[in-house]
């Protein structure tokens, strides 16, 4: 079938559809509806294309009827049925609903309103879950059984039926309101676990504004503890690494993220670099706030990294490399490298280097900071395993590649490349000419194009997938490591390994290149890195659907 991705951004879950149709072997193009300045200019796009079926995955502008009259425009929309409005998911984290779920509905005039395709539902979480998290997992996960449904029933000739014959699993009103920086305030008087759902549901966009030192800013990345310090409530009252705590009317809040909010949001930054603690004391944070932990299973030690939104600022990456070396002298075997449900890593933090006085030696000291991360992985005498358990792109694929084993969790999807004007590091010159060979790993990096975990593994980026269900997904992964553990196939695996060390070139060859070529992209500019940086942090649109992501041929 010849599918057409209308949508608002070439977003995670929109790579995801486009990786798995295309995989199912369906001829897929894409198109960025902001590139269009009419409905006329969308329609023309359409036309061109000629498609069997517009898939809306992530669509936040409106299709002309002039085009939903003449193909057939599916929206998915993450609500479930009899839901519409633009912030569903913020009224769901807000309001603390047990349950939600993704409609696929036909294109019409009103939005959300039309015939329904399909259906799925999921419980929330127990504990406040941030909105990126949450689209990223069960949302994602519930829009991709919408989507097959979807092409299986156009594939079948079936039709949509109307949204009121349809049955009602989940209790909604209809439309809900749009939901404005404004609606998430933060009050401090109010309790922590009131304020830590508020971030949450306005993590991303818009974010929730609050006073803090007589400043104005937006809060992200907040998680509640239950410790009351009997401080005036907006207080600063700890610190630990760049989070801090910030007394409430019950409890205190952690906050991990925050942003300056002088009438246009500033960048996102670690709370520390934004919110002046000053002599605030050292406090314990939260567990689910915690940058680093190691938990260790007989001779197995699993390391897991946290990094809000997957990016790793230069502190943040010399930690992780002090933990890493601090796990490697444990009396373990193999060491397990892991990211969190909902984020792995996309390599340098963006946001930092932008936010720094000289952004460029930022950078360097960023890519220096990773390549030390990345090198005492994979220069560790025990058998290391590195698990992509989210998304991943650029640097944050490397990292993982420097693993001796790397597996990944179904679902995932990888940005195998560097697309800001960068050459790139992170021993990726070596890593992946080691997997994939010369030609595929050069094709990887110039064609720039996500690739599911599934086709990871078929051409040898990875080692193996396990489970989506994130439950299954940890006993999958646990098991593996157990069985790389086993004397006989440890003993294997090393040996292989030390007979590659010992006919390789050393690793501080491929990171002296590298880092000649950042060095240049860095100081130099060369290929315009602080405007594809800038572009990147304003979500700056793109003039045009770039052809790598249209249809290959157009239909005669």
């Amino acid at each position: 079938m010849r599918i057409l991705l209308l949508v608002s951004a070439f977003n995670g879950l929109t790579q995801r559809v486009w990786c798995s149709l295309r995989e199912q072997g369906h001829d897929v193009g894409v198109e960025l509806a902001p590139t269009f300045e009419s409905g006329a200019a969308m329609t023309r796009a359409v036309e061109r294309a000629d498609p069997d079926l517009i898939l809306c995955p992530f669509l936040k502008h409106r299709v002309p009827d002039t085009v939903y009259d003449r193909w057939p425009t599916v929206i998915v929309h993450p609500g479930p049925v009899g839901d519409r409005g633009p912030s569903s998911l913020d009224h769901a984290i807000r309001d603390g609903r047990d349950r939600w779920g993704v409609t696929a509905l036909s294109a019409v005039e009103e939005l959300d309103a039309g015939p329904v395709w399909a259906t799925a539902v999921f419980d929330m979480p127990d504990s406040p879950i941030s909105k990126s998290a949450l689209y990223n997992s069960r949302v994602a996960d519930a829009a991709m059984a919408c989507i097959g449904e979807v092409v299986r029933k156009v594939a079948d000739g079936e039709r949509p039926i109307p949204a009121e014959a349809c049955l009602r699993i989940v209790p909604v009103s209809g439309e809900l309101p749009l939901l404005r920086r404004e609606d998430f305030r933060i009050d401090w008087s109010r309790p922590a676990t009131e304020l830590e759902r508020l971030v949450a549901a306005a993590d991303g966009a818009p974010g929730a504004p609050a006073g803090v030192n007589g400043r104005s800013v937006c809060i992200f990345d907040a998680v509640a503890s239950p410790e009351h310090t009997g401080a005036q409530p907006g207080t600063v009252v700890g610190r630990n690494l760049d989070a801090v705590a910030i007394a409430c009317g019950v409890g205190t809040l952690w906050v991990g993220y925050a942003a300056e909010l002088s009438g246009r949001r500033g960048t996102k930054l670690p709370a520390a670099q934004v919110i002046d603690a000053g002599n605030a004391p050292f406090r314990r944070i939260p567990d689910a706030l915690a940058e680093t932990t190691y938990v260790r299973d007989g001779a197995v030690g699993y390391l897991t990294f946290r990094s809000y939104s997957g990016a790793m600022y230069t502190e943040q990456c010399r930690r992780m490399t002090t933990a890493v070396e601090k796990a490697l002298t444990e009396d373990t075997r193999v060491l397990v490298l892991k990211g969190t449900e909902h984020a792995f890593s996309n390599g340098i933090h963006l946001g930092t280097v932008d936010a720094s006085p000289d952004p460029a030696a930022e950078a360097w000291d960023n890519i220096c900071a990773i390549d030390e991360l990345c090198l005492a992985i994979a220069t560790a005498d025990q058998l290391t395993v590195a698990a992509f358990t989210a998304n991943a792109g650029a640097g944050g694929v490397m990292a993982g590649l420097c693993a001796d084993v790397t597996l990944a969790r179904e679902g995932v999807v990888l940005n195998p490349y560097y697309d800001m004007g960068i050459y790139g590091s992170e021993l990726h010159s070596w890593s992946m000419p080691a997997r994939v060979g010369d030609h595929r790993a050069s094709l990887l990096l110039s064609r720039k194009l996500p690739i599911s975990v599934a086709e990871a593994a078929r051409i040898g980026l990875i080692s193996a997938v396990g489970p989506r269900e994130w439950g299954e997904f940890t006993t999958w992964l646990s098991s593996a490591a157990q069985g790389y553990e086993e004397p006989a196939t440890l003993g294997w695996m090393l040996a292989a390994r030390a007979e590659r060390r010992a006919t390789d070139r050393p690793l501080s060859y491929y990171q002296t290149i590298e880092l000649a070529e950042m060095a240049r992209d860095f100081f130099d500019d060369r290929n315009a890195f602080s405007v594809h940086r800038r572009a990147f942090l304003r979500k700056t649109a793109a003039d045009a659907t770039p052809e790598k992501l249209r249809f290959s041929t157009a239909r005669v």
